[in-house]
């Protein structure tokens, strides 16, 4: 017997009965988080969306719909749980009225949950969220970044000089020193656009940006293989934007973008970051409100699930 923390099995009470957590693993806050591997913790918080709002209700739903994802990778056998300590830590505080003290709030949350060893794995929440994570893990040296995405959120600012929106995060971490552009890739960039100015930009910060014409014309196992070789074996965060996938496959979003990947593709994808360093990930942009069926934010829970096999296979690695 493992261990480590086990979810509750449907087999023993009902996948739709108990308190939702993700994979319905053991709720442990973060003040009594010892000895935990990967901690799962919610953002509920979406005060960068610029037009649809409702990713502030994403933790909620992914956890809900996370019951239906399983202990065992049908594909590569593994079980996150036997491999590493992990647990739901609930949601960070956030604060809905004022952007720029959430975003103080979410990086000391994630500050206490570095400290303390633990490899974060997050559902949001906007793409805004990601900046306070990169700036807990990047303190010290910035970090790689493999950014699964239908948009570079490279922007520089909006509405007359905000620089703090869901289409700003990674420009400013990387103007902070917390992201490394020359460690980072950006896969499945389409729609139509404001300007050129995100991607004159990451270009010329050396962000390998892969629009997805080119990464369908390549094959997920010949873009990944480019990813891999771009954040080698430095410690690497993994970003999923929802919009990466098609809205046939993924409608409850902010910003949808038909043209995307299907499922099966992104799952494909993130099964190519075996053995990289993955030291946090996060899955962004799930918006219940446009998505009542709730199919986004399974997508959401079972593209985390490909994202923690892979993280549990690094701690199990360095422990």
């Amino acid at each position: 017997m493992s261990k480590f923390n086990q979810p509750l099995s449907g087999l023993v009470t009902p996948r739709f009965g108990g308190i939702a957590t993700w994979g319905r693993l053991p709720h442990v806050p973060l003040e009594d988080a010892v000895g935990i591997d990967i901690g799962i913790v919610g953002i509920p918080w979406d005060g960068g969306t610029t037009n649809r709002p409702g990713p502030r209700h994403a933790p909620r739903q992914i956890r809900d719909q996370s019951s239906m994802v399983r202990r065992m990778h049908q594909v590569t056998r593994v079980v996150p749980y036997d491999l590493a300590n992990v647990a739901d830590l609930g949601d960070c505080p956030v604060n809905p009225a004022n952007v720029d003290d959430a975003l103080k709030r979410v990086e000391a949350y994630f500050k206490k949950v570095v400290a303390k060893g633990i490899r974060p794995l997050s559902a949001g929440g906007d793409h805004l969220s990601s900046l306070p994570v990169l700036r807990a893990l990047g303190e010290k040296k910035p970090v790689g970044m493999i950014h699964f995405d239908a948009h570079t959120d490279l922007y520089d600012s909006y509405f007359g000089g905000f620089k703090y929106t869901h289409g700003t995060p990674f420009r400013r971490a990387i103007e902070e020193g917390v992201l490394d552009p020359r460690r980072t890739i950006q896969i499945g960039l389409r729609g139509s656009m404001y300007d050129n100015d995100d991607f004159e930009w990451g270009e010329k910060m050396g962000v390998r940006l892969v629009r997805i014409e080119e990464a369908i014309e390549k094959g997920p196992k010949a873009i990944m293989a480019e990813a891999r070789k771009i954040v080698g074996d430095a410690e690497t965060y993994v970003t999923f934007d929802i919009d990466m996938l098609d809205p046939v496959y993924a409608p409850g979003t902010g910003t949808p973008e038909i043209g995307g990947f299907t499922t099966r593709e992104a799952q494909a994808m993130l099964r190519e970051l075996r053995g990289l360093n993955i030291v946090g990930a996060d899955v962004v942009e799930v918006s219940p409100p446009f998505d009542p069926s709730g199919i986004t934010a399974y997508a959401g829970a079972v593209m985390m699930f490909e994202i923690l096999c892979n993280m549990a296979e690094a701690v199990a690695k360095r422990r």
